[in-house]
């Protein structure tokens, strides 16, 4: 080798050593019910408020799709729907559509960070998950690997009692079920993503690392240990507001998705389980709170901590009854808003919050601008580093969201808008009308309001996907 190879190789070893690593929790289904966001007045997230606590909570952040597949698969390769064609769960596995495009893990894979992952990071369906994008990735069941990369959430060895619990099956589907476990939460997947993923940050590494860990609930079914139930008692329970006529003033096509019957607020009510569903939700969440808890602590007690990017985010949000709809696929904020949370050591300043609507979409850009690396071209976002920097600072973006082709949300501070395929609207004022109670499109005083809001539409749309129905995956 070379003197001027060999000052070239430990140059770059040195920037290597300097880089962050970056450590992102994903958690699934879980919407603003947090403490620190003020969702549910009694849900309890000790550890999800104290990350808050320690970076820069963004208090208005949407997700890219309110469904697993392509919500993740945009987060993840930084494109819209309307640009991937990505717009459900039951599509052939995204990487046989997009063969090309370079993932966010393995963009930090191939500019020298090592990657990490585990639990539900990419969709869980079988193919989902990208092996090019990682160098290790962790199955908390044993037979993961070989089942075409993917975990069996909510089948055994996932620990459930015998099914149904509920008698909701028989007015929706297998997966709508809940019950307090005997079970000891070690048993618990996302228990076992969570101690691997304690161990590697307690770990040395010899250049930088992106650990990605995914937790499961509170995806359902809601099965969780019964202490975690127990934090809820059931007379107790606060339940959402919802309105008795809110879906007189939205369009047909609205009414449709909200009234699919997998979905209809009224069947749940019929059965007497609105209280207990929503306990259930609860208890899931703050489940998932302790597993966050038991990572943090770990990355606070590694040598790593004051040099780690902490984020976290959910891949969307969750209805328990509003607009007489339940689980996700709307384009209504119940289902778009999510958690999201950044530390960014020597960027970020404790317990701030930006109240400006982002999207989740812009996370591919921030960490490659937080990390210093170069941004791959094609990204539909953008970095979030002003705003990271500086939370009150002007921002003129709003937060898109896309429930398959032609069904758009458009969010600004003030305002917000709804688009479908058969040209229905909705326009909503956010400030007067947080609950989106009243449908404002037909006032004609409002035109150039919609107007202006149309232009973030997404000019092109990829095509794929159908009609969407309501179907829960």
């Amino acid at each position: 080798m070379t003197r001027r190879s060999f000052l070239a190789s430990a140059a770059l070893a040195s920037a290597q050593a300097r880089r962050p690593n970056v450590f992102m929790i994903a958690v699934d289904d879980w919407n603003d019910w947090v403490g620190a966001l003020g969702g549910h007045p009694q849900v309890k997230t000790p550890n999800l408020d104290r990350l808050a606590a320690s970076g820069l909570l963004f208090t208005d952040a949407h997700t890219a799709a309110p469904i697993c597949n392509p919500s993740r698969t945009a987060l993840l390769t930084g494109r819209r729907p309307s640009t991937t064609g990505i717009y459900g769960n039951d599509e052939k596995p995204w990487r046989a559509q997009l063969p090309n495009v370079v993932t966010l893990p393995q963009h930090f894979r191939a500019n020298g960070y090592k990657t990490l992952g585990g639990g539900k990071v990419f969709h869980h369906g079988k193919g989902f998950n990208d092996p090019q994008s990682w160098d290790t990735y962790f199955f908390w069941d044993p037979d993961g690997r070989a089942n075409n990369w993917t975990d069996r959430y909510s089948f055994p060895p996932d620990p459930e009692p015998e099914r149904p619990v509920t008698p909701m099956p028989s007015v929706s589907w297998r997966n709508f079920d809940w019950a307090p476990l005997d079970a000891d939460e070690t048993a618990m997947p996302d228990y076992k993503v969570a101690s691997w993923a304690g161990q590697v940050l307690r770990e040395k590494h010899d250049k930088p690392f992106f650990l990605a860990a995914g937790m499961f609930r509170p995806h359902i079914p809601w099965f969780v240990p019964k202490k975690y139930f127990d934090l809820y008692p059931l007379d107790s329970i606060v339940l959402p507001a919802v309105k008795d006529d809110d879906l007189a003033d939205v369009p047909p096509f609205a009414r449709r998705v909200a009234l699919n019957q997998h979905s209809r607020h009224d069947l749940l009510v019929s059965t007497g389980n609105w209280k207990r569903a929503v306990q259930a939700y609860m208890a899931c969440i703050s489940f998932s709170d302790a597993m966050i808890g038991r990572m943090l602590d770990a990355l606070d007690s590694s040598p790593h901590r004051a040099n780690t990017i902490v984020v976290l985010w959910s891949d969307h949000g969750y209805h328990l009854g509003e607009k007489w709809h339940w689980h996700k696929q709307s384009l209504w904020y119940r289902a778009t808003h999510v958690p999201f949370i950044v530390n960014a050591p020597g960027v970020t300043k404790p317990a701030t919050r930006c109240h400006r609507p982002v999207g989740l979409i812009d996370l591919y850009p921030t960490l490659t601008d937080l990390a210093g690396l170069p941004t791959p071209p094609g990204l539909d976002g953008v970095s979030l580093r002003p705003l990271l920097t500086d939370p009150e600072r002007q921002w003129d973006r709003p937060a898109i969201t896309t429930y398959s082709r032609g069904n758009h949300s458009i969010r600004a501070e003030r305002w917000s808008y709804i688009r479908y395929h058969d040209g229905g609207e909705e326009l909503y004022d956010r400030r007067q009308d947080p609950n989106e109670w009243i449908n404002l499109a037909g006032n004609s005083a409002l035109t150039e309001i919609k107007s202006a809001l149309g232009r973030w539409l997404p000019a092109n749309e990829a095509p794929g996907g159908s009609i969407p129905t309501g179907v829960p995956d």
